[in-house]
């Protein structure tokens, strides 16, 4: 006798659009954490008086990891923009400084800048300005003619550069007044209104090095410690190095030794964050012996562990290491 069948289930109705994969896959994606949206592009145009700072306005924007393009005609910045990406190692932050010396250019620059914000950019206008002593007394300084200048005055010239740009500094996102600042207060005004905190963070740079070999060109701090007995003449040392724990144990178990590293960490660590304020982001301490393998090496590593443990952003290297 045959078995009776029974009847399978009918299968649910397939959408075409989302089914056009393994059944299993939309499960997964739906159970699947969203992923956030990536920031949009940024990009700060600078601009306003000639002679009011925007050079320097830029080289700040520049050490702050900024793309920045001087002197471009304002109609390539809806180009410019759209080659700035939020992903990879792309150009996502650009800086374009554009000034009455594009001429004809200048009178369209509303219009290019309606191009890039409607592109989904985020854009903000830096409009720099000086009262007309200051940008005299800074082109009289300079040598140099106002861009605008042609056969008259440097002051008709600055005059008819605050005709054209009048109606810009009214629809500036930030305008800076830089008559009384000097170059560095510039650039900390610069800073503190564009630098995220990560920008702003103090790397320290801890390098180990022999004296034998020469000091390092680009220390801001240099640290002796030929004072400690050299493991160089211990035999079962002779062949290891400072990042050995032997090694690092035998320095460190010498009369001073510690104290004087550990010391002068702590030293260095409450006015290391003040170099931040005098636009010097970077540190460099290069701790030295006579070939830069025992303990100096032992010494950075120390000195780079200690200043890690008061926060702050620290790389390590031994130049000369492996070089005897």
């Amino acid at each position: 006798m045959r078995e009776q069948e029974h009847p399978q289930p009918a299968e649910p109705a397939r959408d075409p659009l989302r089914d056009t994969v393994p059944v299993e896959i939309p499960a997964i994606d739906d159970a699947a954490p969203p992923v956030p949206p990536a920031e949009r592009p940024e990009m700060i145009i600078v601009t306003g008086m000639s002679g009011a700072g925007r050079s320097r306005a830029a080289d700040a924007l520049e050490d702050l990891d900024w793309y920045v393009v001087d002197n471009l005609p304002p109609q390539l910045l809806p180009a410019l923009a759209g080659m700035m990406t939020t992903v990879g190692a792309g150009v996502h932050r650009l800086a374009a400084v554009v000034d009455v010396r594009s001429r004809e250019f200048f009178a369209h620059f509303m219009e290019y800048l309606r191009q890039v914000r409607g592109a989904g950019t985020e854009v903000r206008l830096i409009f720099l300005d000086a009262s007309d002593a200051a940008l005299v007394r800074r082109f009289e300084s300079s040598r140099r003619p106002h861009p605008l200048q042609g056969t008259a005055s440097v002051l008709e010239g600055i005059e008819h550069e605050r005709t054209l740009l009048a109606g810009l500094k009214g629809m500036a996102d930030i305008v800076i007044d830089t008559s009384r600042y000097s170059v560095h207060e510039l650039a900390r005004r610069v800073r503190e209104l564009v630098a995220r905190e990560s920008d702003l963070a103090l790397r320290v740079h801890v390098m180990s090095f022999g004296f034998k070999y020469g000091l390092p060109l680009d220390a801001d701090h240099v640290v002796d410690v030929r004072f400690i007995p050299n493991p160089f003449w211990v035999s079962e040392l002779r062949h290891l190095t400072g990042r050995d724990a032997a090694v690092a144990d035998y320095v460190f178990a010498q009369d001073g030794a510690a104290p004087f590293v550990d010391g002068y960490a702590d030293l260095l660590a409450p006015a290391l964050p003040h170099y931040v304020d005098e636009l010097k982001p970077h540190v460099t301490i290069a701790v030295g012996c006579t070939g830069g393998k025992h303990r100096s090496v032992a010494s950075a590593e120390r000195i780079g562990s200690r200043l890690r443990q008061a926060g702050f952003e620290v790389v390590v290297q031994h130049r000369d290491l492996g070089r005897e």
